[in-house]
């Protein structure tokens, strides 16, 4: 099974510093006396033997006495470098204060500063020199059975743009979420990096860098590079899942449509948004009392995510009834010049589904006015742009406007739960992509949900794992945001959360993977047979971080 390591013996063992520096087997001072004796550990550790509990408030005390979050985040990479079993129970018993601080919105200023703060390599970085050779490079991981690889180019972090090859904390930080979030076992897993430059000229000048020094490789020479990896991994990695991060809008669908039937293969950045995008709508509806057949969404970006959520919420609707036609009207788009419409000739192909019959607004705030939209969602990654004039029209036009402002990290919200709960006097069902503190207005307490793609990828990756899936649907992700909404509970909804709290995101994982076995079974892309106890399946899979013992 995946979920756990196979049984090691005695003599396979490393000994003394070789097992101290070994940070999938390390225990540092929890190594009990029988395993010091057994491999030469006496002298190179305090005498004290300590419990796993003890090494968890150690970690604690000195990660709350750092001065930021970018000193907290180097101090847990530097744990995770030496130890990964503690790293993950410390993570795992604080995820609600962990998250933060290893995604967004700390990963964020972690690449921006990564030559900076680098200390130690993690995962396989593959430069644009490297074509021909993708495969032996491959090779030199030293592990064999990898089931996840999170891969980027670098082009388009977060909402900060190229920063080139310092994107590796997005793969680095995506891949802990799986196993913190969903138990996918670390050793099952590989972040990797495609340099192939970088238009972002002060990163260029920088001395500290460590990517290429080079602009962006374009067109077919970049192609080829996509391609000779993806290919490279059918070979080296069999059945691995490849899960493309961050790529930028004229890479992203492409590619995404290029391999999808041919590999297993997903977009984070449009179908992990899109599925807890619609999650989150799921839940702001039970609140409103209202059906998704009567929505009109307005979107804020037409790039990958928009129109990445935009498709998911047609196929929900088609699920429902609604013809494809019809369940487009549902959902508009504003980009950078304005709201998508047919009298438009600027319209590549994907903004064109959304260009609807409509006259030209040149502004959010104008198109909210004329479409009376029931929710905006901002996936612009430009701050600020749900001003006060937007949210107050909203909430002239709805009793509890749907608010979603999810671009991150913090400092790309298009406006925060203070300005949102306190422009509509605690009318707005809100959700962010990066965390809020609760805000309490006229007595009342506000909980914002932070629409964070944690509550979607882990658990579909752990289903796509389980069953040896061949290809991903995109009936996972419908299925995966259903079941998300399911497990908002009715005390989650009273205080205007519309997601699950972080304590339960193992039990939400599960229930999501074992929805996307269900579907890979019936869609017949599971690569082994599928047993009648699904869940039992799914949860054999899970890592759990506790020590393992070596005599």
């Amino acid at each position: 099974m995946t979920g756990t390591l196979p049984a090691l013996e005695q003599g396979s063992l490393p000994r003394g510093a070789d097992l101290l520096h070994d940070p999938a087997l390390n225990k540092g001072t929890a190594f009990p006396m029988e395993e010091r004796d057994a491999f030469g550990l006496h002298g190179l550790l305090p005498p004290r033997v300590c419990t796993q509990d003890e090494q968890v408030e150690r970690v604690m005390d000195n990660f709350r006495k750092q001065p930021n979050d970018l000193a907290k985040y180097v101090q847990l990479i530097a744990l995770q470098d030496r130890n990964e079993t503690l790293f993950y129970r410390v993570l795992l018993d604080n995820l609600e204060e962990m998250l933060p601080i290893i995604y967004t919105p700390t990963v964020g200023q972690a690449c921006q500063e990564y030559g900076h703060i680098f200390r130690r390599s993690r995962g396989i970085f593959i430069s644009s020199r490297d074509r021909g050779r993708m495969k032996e490079i491959l090779r030199l991981w030293p592990v064999r059975d990898i089931r996840m690889i999170v891969v980027t180019d670098g082009e388009r972090i977060l909402g900060l743009g190229d920063l080139g090859a310092n994107g590796m904390g997005i793969p680095v930080g995506k891949l802990s979420l799986y196993t913190a979030c969903a138990g996918v076992n670390p050793r099952l897993t590989l972040p990797v990096t495609l340099d192939v430059g970088t238009d972002n000229d002060p990163l260029r000048g920088d001395p500290l860098y460590l990517g290429l020094d080079q602009r962006r490789i374009r067109g077919e020479e970049y192609d080829a590079l996509v391609d000779e990896f993806v290919w490279a991994v059918q070979e080296v990695f069999p059945g691995a899942v490849i899960q493309f991060e961050d790529f930028a809008n004229a890479n992203a669908f492409p590619i995404l449509e290029r391999y999808r039937d041919r590999v297993c293969t997903f977009n984070d950045d449009i179908q992990g948004t899109a599925g807890v995008s619609l999650a989150g709508i799921y839940s702001a509806l039970r609140i409103t009392g209202q059906y998704l057949t009567d929505q009109r969404v307005l979107f804020l970006g037409g790039g990958a995510a928009g129109i990445g959520v935009a498709d998911l919420v047609v196929s929900a609707l088609e699920h429902e009834g609604v013809c494809p036609e019809r369940a487009r009207q549902c959902c508009w788009l504003v980009d950078s010049k304005g709201l998508v419409v047919q009298s438009r000739t600027d319209l590549n192909e994907r903004k064109q589904r959304y260009a609807h019959d409509h006259p030209f607004c040149p502004d959010l705030l104008s198109a909210v006015r004329s479409l009376r939209p029931n929710a905006i969602i901002g996936v612009s990654g430009k701050p600020g742009m749900f001003t006060r004039e937007v949210v107050e029209a909203m909430a002239e036009i709805n009793e509890r406007p749907i608010i979603f402002s999810l671009s991150n990290p913090t400092s790309k919200t298009e406006c925060t739960a203070v300005d949102a709960y306190g422009w509509t006097r605690g009318r707005a069902v809100f959700a962010s992509g990066s965390p809020f503190d609760p805000v309490t207005l006229d007595g009342k307490r506000f909980v914002p949900g932070q629409g964070n793609n944690a509550y979607i990828f882990p658990g579909v990756g752990l289903g796509l794992i389980a069953c040896g899936a061949q290809r991903v649907t995109n009936e996972m992700f419908f299925v995966a945001a259903k079941t998300l909404a399911h497990e908002v509970t009715e005390a989650d909804l009273e205080q205007g959360c519309i997601f699950p709290s972080l304590t339960r995101i193992r039990d939400v994982s599960a229930a999501i993977a074992k929805k996307v076995v269900e579907v890979a079974r019936d869609a017949g892309v599971a690569g082994r047979p599928v047993p009648e106890d699904i869940e039992s399946l799914v949860r054999a899979q899970m890592y759990r971080p506790v020590y393992r013992s070596y005599v």
